[in-house]
């Protein structure tokens, strides 16, 4: 049973990282229609810069985290402007390809600044693990799992109780009809941006005191968040929650029963059984399209 629960929460926590992830992709998605293959690297950004603000800078946890979630929406803005815009005229295809240079551009960057050494960061709380029903769970698992919750609920409140949330639903549904109703959509474009960066940058500096953080650590985490997004339903913030839970709980128990070089093959393996089985998502009840 001990190790049963250690598995799962190993599995939750990067659950967690996941879906942060792949809400991250919803949100540029429904703002725009392009999936950002640079997603991966806003998370990897987030885990450099907390590395920077703590280990180099020796700032409080308190300080550094919320800084990094302010670089990420930074981040979002410049990336709208230098990749998005100047491309989405000529279409969604071209923007996808952008986005996958501008990843490759910003892993590049991040290596001539940071190195290509994993960098180690001190755990956001202390690192005395906590006894679980037979299991001693890190400490930093339970903050990264606290933090999430409070992000996905907050999130959850700001788009179903305000207006400007209310506003970026009305522009993710019909941009149109939002702009012939006064509503700003270039604005609020931008700010799906902000809280896409924001987001997946609190991902990055959530996991890098578990995981360390290295300049190549977002390629990975990008795939694993468009599963989670894929597994959910594209556009859906609350299935891809959903389904980064349930990929990262399964990539656990394979991890800990079976063996860690699996657990990446897992991932894929469920992406490509949902496509097949219910392309629209598990929690969508649209009409899926096969491609």
């Amino acid at each position: 049973m001990g190790n049963l629960i250690q598995y799962i929460f190993a599995g939750l926590t990067m659950g967690v990282i996941y879906a942060l992830t792949g809400m991250g992709f919803n949100l540029i998605y429904n703002a725009t229609g392009v999936i950002n293959f640079a997603q991966g690297e806003f998370v990897m950004l987030g885990a450099m810069f907390l590395y920077t603000f703590q280990e180099v800078l020796h700032l409080s946890p308190l300080v550094a985290l919320p800084l990094v979630i302010l670089i990420g929406g930074g981040v979002g803005i410049i990336f709208e402007y230098a990749v998005v815009k100047p491309l989405l005229r000529l279409g969604i295809i071209t923007v996808i390809i952008g986005t996958i240079g501008a990843s490759v551009v910003i892993k590049g960057i991040a290596m001539l600044i940071w190195g290509k050494n994993a960098q180690g960061v001190r755990p956001l709380i202390s690192e005395k693990p906590i006894a679980f029903l037979g299991a001693a769970l890190n400490t930093q698992v339970l903050v990264v799992l606290a933090v999430t919750a409070l992000a996905v609920l907050i999130l959850g409140y700001f788009f179903s109780f305000t207006i400007l949330g209310r506003a970026i639903q009305a522009c993710a549904i019909n941009p149109l009809a939002a702009r012939l109703t006064g509503i700003p959509v270039g604005r609020m474009i931008t700010l799906s941006f902000i809280l896409s960066g924001g987001l997946s940058a609190l991902a990055g500096g959530l996991i890098a005191p578990i995981t360390l953080a290295e300049y190549d650590m977002g390629t990975m985490l990008a795939l694993k968040g468009f599963c989670a997004a894929i597994i959910g339903g594209l556009g859906n913030n609350s299935g891809a929650f959903i389904g980064g839970l349930l990929l990262g709980i399964m990539e656990g128990l394979s991890a800990g029963y079976l063996s860690s070089g699996y657990k990446d093959a897992l991932a894929f393996l469920v992406l490509i059984l949902v496509l097949f089985w219910k392309p629209e998502g598990i929690i969508s009840h649209g009409k899926g399209e096969r491609v």
